[in-house]
């Protein structure tokens, strides 16, 4: 059973005297550790020698000091913090992916899901090469380490394995005198770029570069390929231009609050969700609560807009990590009880509006429905800041075939009933186009509405998944 991966990218060019490229890395990837809590890894270019470990766990469980210190200093690194799909912790498949090629070792760090990765793979394999794991960057550094046979540089050779390949990547690679960059001509996944003293800094999200002091220069533009070296900052852009395509969904849920994706705030888009939602579904309620985290902005921007009191609802264990990615389900059960208590003294005897970023399966939700209804509530009213999902990703969310969509199986009302509240809303596909107006680039909905960026397979391809959305613990 493949395994693809959701994960969170680093990467660092600090060729300043006082530089500690692994522990500037370490410190983005604890920054981006949301974006992944299966695997940890750090690669470091000391002087054109790389130096790598990973291993299974948190970022603060794969390095100590001590280990920190064992990956040298150098003046170059990138780091990776990653999810799988079905839960099952594999060191083998952790990254930084180390290779090593007649040119020299390459060390490449993934964020995404290729659509067309079975049909490459196939492909490479009929040519006789030999796989050891089953994530994509794998298949990313075959590619680019055979056109590098008939090119001048990396970057070149990059240049031309992204012709052949389809769905979302975000990449950080390093050899031993560069890091590059890039991000597909669709930009599913974010990438953005830093200034620091002495260099250049490459993360997915912003909150990474103010972890380490660096300075936000700009997003990495869908298409483009960024080199840092010693002659500084690079580009090419002969992949930008098209049709382009960002998962509306790290808005609403996979991005860090204090994160600004493509030039709109995470945190303001999020406000906005709910203010949209308080004007497509008002209700007479006592109090606005969210289901932490990504549902608390959202509740925040309904409470505004709608004039009722915005109160905290739970308590979040934050000893906890986002453990929806449990295998079972007894245990995602079990682990909402551990995860999240309610606060009785805000909702009970109250008209409760309990907002939320989604809905999937609709068995945690019934849980905390239940919850609430312990600790007194006297009426639950939810709310959604994204519609309905009613087809799968392609491009690494878990958003599941249509008939584990409960969504594809009833109707709304259908729904609130299957989950025990009072009213159940949703918010519409026109209001979450709207929640990141002004951004640098269009938005994947295809989840919501069918329609994608690009072409995608008739049948959803085994364990495309690299991200397990909240809901469904």
């Amino acid at each position: 059973m493949g395994i693809h991966e959701e994960c969170g990218l680093f990467g660092i060019y600090d060729g300043s005297a006082s530089a500690n490229v692994a522990l500037s890395t370490y410190y983005g990837l604890y920054a981006l550790q949301h974006r992944g809590q299966e695997s940890c890894g750090i690669t470091v270019n000391d002087d054109g020698i790389l130096t790598s470990y990973k291993d299974v766990g948190l970022a603060h469980e794969v390095f100590d000091q001590d280990r920190l210190l064992s990956l040298g200093k150098g003046k170059m690194a990138i780091g990776h913090v990653r999810y799988s799909g079905d839960g099952v912790a594999n060191r083998l498949n952790a990254q930084p992916l180390m290779v090593r090629h007649i040119k020299g070792p390459l060390a490449v760090a993934h964020n995404g899901a290729l659509i067309n990765g079975h049909e490459l793979k196939e492909e490479l394999e009929m040519t006789g090469a030999i796989f050891h794991t089953t994530c994509d960057a794998e298949i990313i550094a075959y590619m680019i380490t055979r056109a590098r046979l008939a090119s001048k540089s990396i970057e070149e050779a990059l240049e031309i394995a992204m012709t052949k390949l389809k769905g979302a990547y975000s990449l950080v690679i390093m050899s031993p005198k560069k890091i590059i960059a890039a991000r597909d001509p669709q930009g599913f996944r974010p990438l953005c770029l830093g200034t620091i003293d002495g260099g250049y800094v490459v993360a997915s999200e912003t909150c990474a570069l103010d972890s380490i002091g660096a300075k936000f220069l700009r997003d990495v533009e869908p298409g483009e390929i960024v080199i840092l070296d010693e002659n500084g900052l690079r580009s090419n852009r002969t992949h930008c231009g098209g049709k382009t395509g960002l998962c509306v969904f790290e808005y609403v849920y996979t991005a860090r609050p204090d994160s600004v994706i493509d030039g709109v705030s995470v945190h303001a888009a999020r406000l906005k969700a709910g203010a949209i939602l308080a004007q497509e579904h008002p209700v007479e309620a006592d109090v606005v609560i969210g289901v932490p985290d990504s549902g608390l902005d959202a509740a925040l921007g309904y409470a505004r807009e709608s004039g009722i009191p915005y109160g905290i609802g739970f308590i979040k264990n934050r000893y906890v990590g986002r453990t929806f990615i449990l295998p079972t389900q007894a245990e995602r059960v079990e682990a909402v009880h551990i995860k999240l208590n309610v606060l009785a003294d805000t909702v009970k005897g109250k008209r409760v509006i309990m907002v939320d970023d989604s809905i999937v399966r609709g068995t945690t939700s019934a849980n905390i429905v239940r919850m609430l209804r312990e600790a007194g509530a006297t009426e639950v009213h939810m709310r959604v800041s994204s519609p309905p999902f009613i087809n799968p990703c392609y491009f690494g969310t878990d958003i599941d075939d249509k008939d584990k969509l409960i969504a594809c199986k009833m109707s709304i009302e259908e729904i609130g009933k299957q989950i025990g509240v009072d009213s159940l809303g949703y918010l519409s596909v026109d209001g979450i186009k709207r929640i990141a107006e002004g951004a640098h680039c269009d938005f994947c909905t295809g989840c919501f509405t069918g329609v994608y960026p690009i072409e995608v397979p008739e049948k959803m391809p085994v364990d495309k998944f690299c991200y397990k959305i909240s809901e469904e613990v």
